[in-house]
């Protein structure tokens, strides 16, 4: 062990935030070039674009809980995250340089179906990028203590890894997407291959005693995602209905999956938690607060189109491209800047759980004050910032909380199953919210499902015991 980690000072704390920083650039450069081009270079159809992109949730509720268990029971090439690292960081940069070249590829192999090429290409990054965020996530958790110090570690994750993904949005916009898939091989390859060279993992890793479950059974891991049961059953039944066809005109499906899912999450909310429940209701409750935050969020992220087509007047369709692209710059700007600034500094204060519970709720109302006063491109900008404030805590306090309820033996198993908190919800807002918004007939009111959804977040986080330690 290096000075660096054995002190816990800011450059240890860098260079632990690497790793995930690699992955999140990746991501970064998949949002902003897949869609793009996988139409104007390869002709793929827009519905085939949006089952490529399907991919990514899928892969996170299969692809993290499978890995977060085996790496906590392997050790080889002198760690248990270390190997998972630099296999998924080698395989995203080599899809990512295949990218702008699957024509060579495909040239080169005799194959004369592009396309299918292509979303090989483009399903193996997306499998890379998923599988390798746990392992990168559950890495600080290792070598970090709990309470200020773990807490410290993933905001500098978030800090960094958050600069530089809007560095990566400000390369894609000046030099061009191509430019920015290059820049991204080098990147991903020196941050997850070389890093973690410097970081001593702890040979074993010693179980939470207070526990009053193991955790391990299948039967147990289901349970331990109780409130999320409605999402993950209304997935099983809307995805098979989206591609055969076969959904109906009426909402009683979708009703019954939001009155499931609020009934289990109240239940959730409400139950007293204490020491010794910890890794079972606590961790049900920081579910449920993530995934609440993750349905006001995603729909932002999925229906921001409708909102600024509908309220702001005067833009083309180019415009509304730019102003989209502005909005979340300065939203992942201010997420880059806060964590490792303010949120850490206050969790110190306040304590982690009551700074998500502010952070969540000033990121409601300013959801309700878009839907208010939103009518010019510089107010929605002024009002981003506002929301960038919750963002800013979603992406990087949430992990510190989780992973002081969980047992330390198994963390990469519970990283994966909290990572379902993010990913169900996904869905849902695929695919159940997409339907809803498409029969309204004001869509620029899908912020109303935002500012509600992050309210309940605040709300399921001030009833959530704040942890100091295992």
């Amino acid at each position: 062990m290096n000075n660096a980690q054995r002190q816990l000072s800011p450059l240890f704390f860098g260079i632990l935030s690497l790793p995930a920083t690699a992955m999140g650039f990746a991501l970064s450069v998949q949002i902003a070039a897949l869609s793009w081009i996988l139409t104007t270079q390869y002709g793929l159809d827009i519905h085939e674009v949006g089952f490529v992109w399907a991919a990514g949730p899928i892969a996170g509720i299969l692809g993290q809980v499978i890995i977060g268990i085996v790496s906590d029971r392997t050790w080889f090439w002198g760690g248990r995250r270390r190997p998972f690292i630099f296999i998924g960081g080698f395989i995203a940069a080599i899809m990512l340089l295949a990218l702008p070249n699957i024509d060579v590829i495909s040239s080169e192999l005799g194959i004369e179906a592009l396309i299918g090429v292509a979303i090989v290409v483009a399903l193996s990054l997306d499998l890379a990028i998923n599988v390798s965020f746990n392992p990168t996530r559950s890495l600080i958790t290792d070598v970090t203590p709990s309470g200020d110090q773990r807490t410290r570690g993933y905001t500098w994750m978030q800090t960094i890894s958050g600069s530089f993904g809007v560095l990566a949005y400000a390369i894609g916009a000046y030099w061009g997407n191509y430019v920015l898939i290059y820049f991204a091989v080098g990147l991903v390859l020196a941050f997850s291959l070389l890093p973690p060279l410097f970081i001593t993992e702890p040979r074993e890793l010693a179980p939470n005693q207070t526990d009053d479950e193991e955790q391990g059974t299948t039967v147990e891991m289901i349970m331990a995602i109780k409130p999320l049961w409605g999402f993950a059953l209304y997935s099983l039944y809307a995805m098979p209905a989206r591609i055969f066809g076969f959904e109906a005109d009426h909402f009683y499906v979708e009703i019954a999956a939001i009155i499931l899912t609020l009934g289990l999450m109240a239940e959730t909310i409400f139950r007293t938690e204490t020491a010794a429940n910890s890794a079972t209701v606590g961790f049900r409750k920081v579910a449920t607060a993530n995934a609440l935050s993750w349905i006001g969020v995603q729909s932002m992220f999925v229906y921001m189109i409708a909102f600024v087509q509908g309220r702001i007047s005067g833009l083309d369709d180019n415009s509304v491209g730019q102003v989209i692209s502005i909005s979340f710059l300065i939203l992942n700007a201010v997420a880059a800047i806060l964590p490792a600034t303010v949120l850490a500094p206050l969790s110190r204060r306040i304590g982690t759980v009551a700074t998500m519970a502010v952070c969540t709720a000033t990121m409601g109302l300013g959801y309700f004050l878009i839907l208010g006063v939103a009518s010019t491109v510089t107010t929605l900008y002024l009002l981003m910032a506002v929301l960038g404030i919750g963002w800013a805590a979603i992406v990087s306090l949430p992990f510190a909380i989780m992973s002081r309820k969980a047992n330390p033996a198994k963390m990469g198993q519970f990283m994966g199953l909290f990572n379902l908190s993010i990913v169900l919800p996904q869905l849902f807002v695929s695919l159940a919210i997409g339907l809803l918004v498409s029969r309204m007939e004001d869509q620029s009111q899908v912020f109303w499902v935002s500012g509600i959804a992050l309210l309940l977040s605040a709300l399921a986080w001030s009833q959530t015991r704040d942890s100091k330690g295992h």
